[in-house]
């Protein structure tokens, strides 16, 4: 991975080499300050579990970077998603759920080049139904509030673009 904000720094590449060894599956980090860059050597076998916890971590950084002001629905869906995670690890059944619904999140995102995920589209139902079922306005506080929370996960899944005016976003070049 090349970090054009990384080249020269090498306390900075200490740091992610660091949190990046410990990413399950990670066999050895390679540094390089004078290029800025990183080089990964996985464990083939543990590929998916390696790009699921990367892209974790990453998802994560950005969030942390570019967070819109956080809704009571954003704190009731980290509630569930921490919920989930915990009843995952203790049970087969649960982590099966919860791995399915991770797919098809992944899968929205492909399919939408990244643009939608799932909470979005689970929002959007949400809202379509109440709005139906209910009639517009009985249902705003529903759906205004949903579109909220919408709006918002839509702007911390597209974070502000560094100085170079693109996504500082690391590609992954090979596995070995």
């Amino acid at each position: 991975m090349k970090i054009p904000t990384a080249k020269g720094d090498v306390e900075m590449l200490r740091e992610m080499s660091e949190k990046f060894g410990k990413i399950p599956g990670v066999e050895q980090v390679t540094v390089n300050p004078t290029t800025g860059s990183i080089v990964l050597q996985y464990d083939a076998n543990r590929h998916d579990e390696f790009h699921d916890e990367l892209r974790d971590h990453c998802d994560r950084h950005a969030i942390e970077q570019h967070r819109p002001p956080a809704t009571e629905i954003d704190e009731i869906a980290h509630k569930i998603e921490d919920q989930a995670e915990f009843l995952a690890e203790h049970s087969a059944s649960a982590r099966a759920v919860v791995d399915f619904v991770k797919r098809v999140d992944r899968e929205i995102k492909v399919a939408t080049n990244n643009n939608i995920d799932l909470k979005i589209v689970l929002a959007a139902g949400i809202v379509g139904f109440t709005v139906l079922e209910v009639g517009t306005s009985a249902a705003t506080p529903v759906w205004v509030t949903l579109s909220l929370f919408g709006i918002n996960h839509f702007i911390e899944m597209h974070p502000a673009h560094s100085k170079a005016g693109r996504a500082a976003t690391p590609a992954i070049v090979a596995a070995r």
